[in-house]
């Protein structure tokens, strides 16, 4: 099996190999272990739903 390049993450826009494809949509080792540890009253958390809004995962935020 030939190896895939790096891709695009739909948070950061950084090329990186290491990461998660949610519908289709590459998400980042760095940016997931992030959105995971950020509490929901921190302002990054509101960036985050914004980007998770581009792959229709928040369609009633």
């Amino acid at each position: 099996m030939e190896q895939q390049p790096g891709q695009p993450c739909i948070i950061c826009g950084q090329v990186k190999e290491e990461g998660i494809v949610i519908v289709s949509h590459f998400i980042c080792e760095d940016c997931e272990s992030e959105m995971v540890h950020t509490e929901a009253e921190d302002a990054k958390y509101r960036f985050f739903i914004g980007r998770m809004k581009k792959i229709g995962l928040q369609k009633n935020a």
